[in-house]
């Protein structure tokens, strides 16, 4: 039960709060932790291929192991001195880990800045996202913010939960540890071919069941935000799998469906174009408002997935009692 209300509390102080500025962040270190194992693995490792992928599995290894085993030590050590010690670090963790707000604010940060101008609006959306944003017009800037606050409703919000509902803040730590070394390292270049490939494979895995009860979920809170449930639910159907990860058009597929437009499409990345399908159907012009649009059924999706998982977590609790 005290997992339970960590989750509640953390998801409610990220979206009063966000993540401050100022206040030292876990997953920044996960970063960094990624950054030197990985020069201290390249030193060791020759630069052939069948090398490069046991040094990624290695990285794996110790970087999502110790993002596991640190913050299951540090609640530990803090239970034996007092159990409101640990359920107080557990609910801190629990609120550094969800990203609803960081996300929204992402949305809002370029909604402003292509208010102000086309160029503003490239440079905030480059902030977020891996492709190149120099020569996107106004829709695709849009386009590109809308994929990602659908696409990281599953990252940042929904799959943290409910790894945090089954194992509390460590389990959390680990799940970000496997998002943040694939957007680090899981990129399909000369670089990260190889290094990089175990990182991208089980994020894939770890995403598959998430992404699926993102999608659900946002599909339940596109009814109830009086958006096309409906068209949303025949999108899914039918361009969820208009993507080379299977798990990223799961929610973007539902978001296109809901709001009656078009995602997706060809992308350039590190300067090479890359021919992507696309997903949903252009019943509309794009909009600067379905930046707001994608934020609402992000929020939603999350306050669903919040219900139902204490609910569950909750009823599994008082069966094994």
């Amino acid at each position: 039960m005290t997992i339970v209300l960590s989750v509640l509390i953390g998801f409610c102080l990220d979206c009063l709060f966000g993540d401050p500025a100022n206040l030292w962040h876990p997953i920044c270190a996960i970063g960094k932790l990624i950054s030197k194992t990985e020069a201290l693995l390249r030193r060791i490792f020759p630069p052939t291929p069948n090398a490069l992928l046991v040094a990624g599995i290695l990285l794996w290894f110790i970087v999502c192991g110790l993002s596991f085993l640190i913050p299951l030590i540090v609640l530990y050590l803090l239970s034996r001195i007092h159990p409101a010690l640990a359920f107080i670090a557990n609910t801190f963790f629990c609120y550094q880990i969800f990203a609803r707000k960081c996300l929204a604010d992402a949305g809002k940060d370029v909604y402003t800045a292509l208010a102000r101008s086309l160029d503003d609006g490239r440079k905030a959306v480059s902030m977020y996202v891996g492709r190149d944003t120099q020569a996107l017009d106004e829709t695709g800037v849009i386009k590109a913010t809308v994929e990602t606050i659908a696409e990281n409703t599953t990252d940042g919000v929904i799959a943290p939960m409910i790894f945090m509902l089954i194992g509390g803040a460590p389990l959390g730590f680990l799940y970000k540890a496997v998002n943040t070394l694939d957007s680090m390292v899981g990129y399909h270049n000369d670089k990260y071919e190889y290094f990089g490939r175990f990182s991208a494979k089980v994020d894939d895995v770890f995403n598959f069941i998430p992404a699926r009860i993102s999608a659900i979920c946002m599909i339940a809170a596109a009814g109830m935000l009086h958006f096309d449930n409906r068209n949303a639910l025949r999108i899914f159907r039918r361009d969820r799998k208009n993507h080379k990860s299977p798990n990223s058009a799961q929610t973007e597929s539902v978001c296109a469906g809901a709001l009656h437009i078009q995602l997706a499409g060809d992308a350039v990345y590190f300067g090479k174009k890359m021919e992507k399908p696309f997903i949903g159907d252009p019943d509309r012009p794009i909009t600067r408002n379905d930046i707001a649009y994608a934020e609402r059924l992000m929020t939603g999706a999350s306050l669903i997935m919040l219900v139902l998982g204490t609910a569950i977590r909750i009823a599994c609790t008082v069966n094994l009692l």
